[in-house]
């Protein structure tokens, strides 16, 4: 089948690279123009240019794909289907009637659940127990149209953004061939999409990161991973930024000190939320809304990520100090 392929990062690089093992012929890649990064602003291109290179697959950078002259490169290339993954670009109508079979998109979740820019780790931080990757066919809505072909997989208690990421880069090539291979034979049967059903992930932006240690240590514990390793969780201590990295819930405050399992109410009263309960060799245990945070990877600013042991060799903290105080 000839395809025109278009997308920008990571995830959509997966999906070419899987396009390319099976043998599809890609007449061109269509992605996002280089940008600038660092004081220096050398242009860094995007994963998929890069794997287009690679396989000396022609790159098309157009600024506005809408454009008159955007369209008309694209007519330039009989394709049969144009495969889209997160290319950072909505496509006009002109442009979804151009091949035969359309426009097919690879999304990083179980439609109708999670539309939008960010589901990945939206789907972490709202505690899901299942994603997948769904194979839609594009219409001129924000991932409304109609789904031909779904893979799933469970979300893992110690998944954070890059690791699920990482296991959908996978997902999404693996799912994409198979659905060529059942569209090239007829056995693809559309399937609208429930409105009753739908949800949406807005794109991720840095300030969602803050920590409200009034939370359930659970729905904590879910934000740091649904935020790592960009644009990361963060809360303040001494003034200073302090991101955490890794931590997991770790029980119930009781009166000694301690930690356990009992009810939230059997919790020692005299803790407020952000308050540092105890520290031990590998983590900085903190009280929550419910149950206890415990931190095992923290980052102070102006200093490198690292363990809690080799953090509270540097930094004396002690219990009774308040985080995001």
């Amino acid at each position: 089948m000839k395809i025109i392929f278009m997308g920008t990062p990571d995830f959509a690089a997966g999906a070419l690279e899987a396009l390319v093992r099976a043998g599809h012929d890609i007449l061109l890649t269509v992605t996002q123009p280089d940008k600038p990064k660092g004081r220096s602003s050398e242009l860094i291109p995007s994963p998929v240019k890069l794997c287009a290179l690679e396989h000396g697959i022609p790159v098309f950078q157009p600024r506005r794909i809408k454009a008159p002259e955007a369209v008309e490169e694209l007519r330039q290339y009989e394709a049969d289907i144009y495969i889209v993954a997160a290319f950072g670009q909505i496509l006009s109508q002109e442009v979804l009637d151009i091949p035969h079979y359309g426009c097919l998109n690879i999304h990083a979740s179980l439609l109708p659940k999670y539309r939008g820019a960010s589901p990945i780790q939206h789907v972490i931080i709202d505690g899901e127990e299942k994603t997948g990757v769904t194979i839609m066919q594009m219409d001129a809505g924000i991932d409304t149209g109609d789904m031909l072909y779904k893979k799933e997989i469970s979300i893992q208690n110690t998944d954070n953004y890059e690791t699920l990421h990482d296991k959908l880069t996978v997902l999404g090539g693996q799912t994409i061939v198979e659905a060529l291979t059942l569209l090239e034979q007829g056995k693809l049967t559309p399937e609208k999409q429930r409105e009753d059903q739908s949800s949406y992930a807005p794109l991720i932006d840095k300030t969602m990161g803050k920590i409200d240690f009034s939370q359930p240590a659970a729905v904590i514990d879910r934000k740091i991973r649904g935020m790592t390793p960009w644009p990361s969780a963060f809360t303040s201590y001494r003034g200073k930024q302090l991101k955490i990295w890794r931590a997991e819930p770790g029980g119930i405050a009781a009166p000694d000190g301690s930690t356990s399992s009992v009810r939230s109410s059997d919790s020692d009263s005299s803790c407020v939320p952000g308050e540092i309960l105890r520290l031990d060799r590998d983590s900085v245990s903190v009280v929550t809304g419910e149950g206890v945070l415990r931190i095992f990877e923290l980052q102070l600013e102006g200093k490198k990520r690292m363990t809690a042991h080799d953090f509270l060799l540097g930094v004396k903290m002690q219990p009774g100090e308040i985080l995001g105080n």
